[in-house]
């Protein structure tokens, strides 16, 4: 039923100009549309929807993530513009931040300033 319906995904936020800051000019999305209820991305052909919540708890676990071609430029250029990659206990992390899974997919974290956790992979 939904297989053919075009996916939104949304990140809760406290402030929307801090993270439409965060988003647009650190991960290099575009606004598509802001209002009282969103700033709306686009995030290569999908909406993402960075909604106001008045009681943020950021999750232990990944949010929202990126597949991408090259994790380690993708790294070097985020850490360029300021992003800090998160390094986890007891998990074999590279000096980029990077773990490998025991299938080769290579996975690194990082938080936005409201500390949702994102995530970038490149699949093996």
């Amino acid at each position: 039923m939904l297989a053919s319906a075009d996916l939104m995904a949304f990140i809760p936020i406290r402030d929307p100009q801090v993270a439409k800051a965060f988003y647009v000019d650190v991960l290099g999305l575009a606004v598509v549309e802001e209002n009282p209820a969103a700033v709306v991305l686009d995030a290569h052909g999908v909406m993402l929807r960075l909604t106001p919540v008045p009681d943020l708890s950021p999750q232990a676990f990944t949010i929202a993530g990126w597949r991408v071609a090259d994790i380690g430029s993708t790294i070097t250029d985020l850490v360029a513009r300021g992003v800090t990659f998160t390094r986890y206990d007891g998990m074999d992390q590279d000096d980029l931040g990077i773990w490998t899974t025991p299938g080769g997919d290579q996975v690194a974290w990082f938080r936005d300033p409201d500390g949702n956790t994102l995530s970038l992979t490149t699949f093996a």
